[in-house]
């Protein structure tokens, strides 16, 4: 088969099914990408110039669309030479958010499409007002509502549509969900996994050493900022630090903004929050070593006591999803999007996102009880077995193109070998039975620059409202890069 992929930051979403098609050995696939310097052996990358964009004469509540045409006038002028090159692609698969997919339908009308759907904006339901240190503007309300310009287009194209979690299908109205189907995200089991040994050893992250005898908490964002609770875990530090003295805390992320708004007086949401906080944190038990290698990162989950994830009902990041497949006991904010990933008391605990005092008790109370943490820790990486696992996520994948296109890209011995994986009770949203899972098959190289890894961000308290969300970059799990089969993200990532 003939794949044509688009995301302006490639790989993007789509690394692991780029990934699988490459393994198999009999499909073609094509990239169109803004230029950057990642690889995966076996995929021709069409690069695109980035066109202006930010126009400061468009209106600001068009900015968005102005800046979807412009891509999508661009990408389709890249397009067209390889139309006139011969080339006809079998699908065409990208991310809806950026606009780059609108004019494909033009070159080939009767090529199936496939659009990756991340999030419906929406001014009084989900992220927008949810935390009332900033409050929603209603000045602001168009341009959100404007935002999905580029959803309603592309819903209009006449193809299809795929989200990951129940969640952000649910964000999008009635009419719309017919055209979407829900396609869980997998995690590499094996890159994420549980090491008993991990608190036998010791572990150094930036200028901090942990040793056996310490009890690590550990956050991470790809950015530090309120849209995940950066402000809510800071202001827990204190009663945290104060009521055990073998605490050390590390929160990996960068100082920049993925959602929302930086401060309103300037600076970074660290800088902000350490400079309300003051000495009431002890510094020489925190660390913030920015964005990480992610073997690092994951050296982090696998070591880490109490792991906290934080978020405002937003897409969820991609570092929760490894947290729990490292067996991490996990403390995640009570939001509907975390709801789809953790039953309290089952495969993790709840909190309220926003209160700092509760948060910290529920860590205290964790490091105080051992039989709940073995509880939290096993059900943590059942989870993840049971509804995370990479194959079934590729098994899906591959049976909604099959559905598009008449034939399934996945090997027939992989077909054939597939096995159910089993239910998992559940009080949370309720979540899609897991998908077969296909044979494991060598997935391709990706060779990239040296980058970092990051997880996903929130906005800080202070003095600025965050703006509503913007499309992630594909990268919003921590920027996946992979060398010899191994993920080498760096991390601040985990989106």
């Amino acid at each position: 088969m003939k794949f044509l992929f688009v995301h302006q930051n490639y790989p993007g979403q789509f690394l692991h099914i780029v990934r699988h098609l490459v393994a198999a050995k009999r499909h073609e696939v094509v990239f169109v990408t803004e230029p950057n310097p990642n690889e995966i052996i076996g995929v021709r990358k069409v690069p695109y110039l980035r066109p202006k964009l930010d126009i400061p004469e468009t209106h600001i509540a068009a900015r968005e669309l102005d800046n979807g045409i412009r891509r999508a006038e661009t990408v389709f002028k890249t397009a067209y030479g390889l139309k006139h090159l011969g080339y006809k692609p079998d699908i065409i698969i990208g991310h809806h958010g950026w606009g780059e997919m609108l004019n494909l339908r033009d070159l080939w009308p009767d090529s199936p499409m496939l659009g990756y759907f991340e999030f419906y904006y929406q001014h009084d339901k989900a992220d927008v007002g949810f935390d009332p240190e900033f409050p929603a503007d209603p000045l602001d309300y168009p341009r959100i509502r404007a935002k999905n310009a580029i959803n309603h287009i592309a819903l209009n194209l006449g193809g299809a549509g795929q989200t990951p979690t129940q969640w952000q299908l649910s964000t999008y109205p009635e009419w719309a969900r017919k055209q979407i189907d829900l396609v869980w995200e997998g995690v590499d089991l094996k890159t994420c996994s549980p090491d008993p040994a991990a608190g036998r050893k010791t572990l150094k992250v930036g200028d901090m050493t942990i040793k056996p005898a310490d009890k690590l908490v550990t956050y991470v964002s790809r950015d530090l900022e309120p849209y995940r609770g950066f402000h809510t875990m800071m202001r827990a530090l204190p009663d945290l630090l104060r009521a055990r003295k073998d605490i050390k805390v590390i929160m990996v992320g960068g100082d920049g903004v993925s959602y929302g708004a930086g401060p309103t007086k300037g600076g970074t949401w660290r800088e902000v929050m350490l400079a309300e906080l003051g000495k009431k944190i002890d510094m020489n038990r925190v660390v913030f070593p920015g964005r990480v290698p992610y073997s690092t990162y994951l050296a982090a989950l696998r070591r880490s006591d109490a792991h906290v994830y934080l978020t405002y009902p937003f897409v969820a990041s991609w570092s929760l999803r490894e947290a729990l497949a490292c067996g991490c006991a996990v403390i995640g904010g009570d939001t509907e999007t975390v709801r789809e990933f953790i039953t309290h008391n089952e495969n993790g605990l709840l909190t309220p996102t926003l209160e700092p005092h509760t948060l910290a008790q529920a860590i205290l109370g964790l490091l105080e009880d051992k039989a709940l943490t073995r509880k939290l820790r096993g059900n943590a990486r059942a989870f993840a077995e049971q509804r995370l696992a990479m194959g079934d996520y590729l098994a899906s994948y591959c049976d909604l193109i099959g559905r598009l296109t008449g034939e399934n890209p996945a090997p027939a011995a992989d077909r054939a070998s597939a096995r159910p994986a089993p239910a998992i009770a559940t009080t949370a949203v309720q979540v899609p039975s897991a998908r077969p899972r296909s044979a494991k098959t060598p997935a391709p190289e990706l060779q990239t620059a040296k980058m970092r890894l990051v997880a996903t961000p929130p906005e800080q308290a202070g003095a600025i409202r965050p703006s509503a969300s913007k499309p992630r970059t594909g990268t919003e799990a921590p920027k996946q890069a992979e060398a010899a089969n191994t993920p080498r993200r760096l991390v601040a990532s985990g989106a």
